[in-house]
């Protein structure tokens, strides 16, 4: 953008966006917003940062007071399973069965399921999509090998 030493008025900036200049409205629809707080120490200002839907994938706990466990909500992004039509997760918490959690499919081709795991605990785990191949988590809070020469995902609970 050139700078003229001319203010520019609200009616052609806007103008500007309806004649493709930039458009903004895409950039809100194919992002989520992340929220932070900033300030002077006296009261925090709030900032919205945008950040683009896919990065937010990966392992988010709820820890519950009334009983001590934790809802887990596992998310494979559809970058690591792009064709798949099933993926179920597999680990410790189910004994390593196949077919027990299968994750719900989201409209932007994302895996996700919430699994009730109990707290003070690590769980080894994995992906298995359409029933021929394993994947780990990328977001995993970490990496275990395992007796098949590759690694398992960890998740700390």
């Amino acid at each position: 953008m050139r700078r003229t030493g001319k203010k520019v008025s609200k009616q052609s900036e806007s103008s500007k966006r309806k004649n493709g200049s930039f458009d903004i409205t895409k950039q809100k629809q194919s992002t989520a917003k992340l929220s932070l707080k900033k300030g002077n120490g006296k009261k925090p200002a709030k900032s919205v940062i945008p950040v683009k839907e896919s990065v937010i994938s990966g392992i988010k706990k709820q820890y519950l007071k009334s009983n001590g466990s934790c809802n887990v909500t596992f998310r494979l992004p559809r970058e690591a399973a792009p064709d798949a039509q099933v993926v179920t997760i597999v680990g410790d918490f189910n004994n390593w069965n196949l077919t027990d959690n299968k994750m719900k499919k989201l409209k932007n081709g994302d895996f996700k399921v919430t699994l009730k795991l109990h707290r003070d605990r690590e769980y080894r785990f994995k992906y298995f999509i359409d029933s021929s191949r394993w994947e780990n988590d990328w977001c995993a809070d970490k990496y275990i090998p395992n007796t098949f020469g590759s690694d398992d995902s960890l998740v700390i609970v």
